[in-house]
């Protein structure tokens, strides 16, 4: 296996795993954002593919296996402060926020997936480990995460590696379809 740092040629699969990470969202939000004829995940992409924002390839790191790239890690410094809810913030959006605001100047780590025949090969242990080396390397001393309460294997992961569940929102839906019922979020500090 090996960990390297995502390049805008890996846009592609950047988009599967953040959108894999949060079981569609991103893509019902790119899909509204383009309209009836546009490509979202073309939007996904140009996004992925950007020097800058918080879903530029330059805050992923990708693990490969045999030359495949495998699983994800994509995550960056949040906030030092609260950050206010704006009134026109998507409801959908609003639970997430409101968690992410309980981790000031934690790194966030907002995605860790893996491709599914990878799964159960230490790759998500591994980006673990990655995300605490570059928590350190940012010279910050916590990492939080969110995670959907139907996402057991991850649930089991961040618990066992010693991530402490901090607080829930529920999930507003909309017309988003999802199982999910309560956003969690887990912080550890480093």
């Amino acid at each position: 296996m090996l960990i390297r740092d995502a390049k805008p040629s890996d846009a592609d699969h950047l988009v599967r795993f953040i959108n894999m990470a949060a079981d569609d969202l991103p893509l019902h939000f790119w899909k509204k954002s383009v309209g009836p004829d546009g490509d979202p995940m073309a939007l996904g992409r140009e996004r992925a593919a950007r020097e800058t924002g918080n879903f530029s390839y330059r805050n992923a790191w990708l693990a490969e296996v045999d030359g495949q790239v495998a699983a994800c890690l994509l995550g960056y410094p949040a906030a030092l402060e609260p950050e206010p809810i704006e009134p026109d913030t998507q409801p959908l959006f609003v639970p997430l926020i409101e968690l992410e605001n309980l981790a000031p100047g934690a790194w966030y780590l907002n995605v860790l997936a893996t491709y599914p025949q990878y799964r159960g090969k230490g790759l998500g242990s591994a980006l673990l480990a990655k995300a605490e080396e570059v928590t350190r390397h940012m010279g910050r001393t916590t990492i939080s995460l969110i995670a959907e309460d139907t996402h057991q294997d991850a649930l089991r992961l961040y618990r066992a590696k010693g991530f402490t569940e901090i607080a829930r929102r529920p999930v507003v839906k909309e017309d988003w379809q999802v199982d999910a019922r309560e956003w969690i979020l887990f912080t550890k500090p480093i």
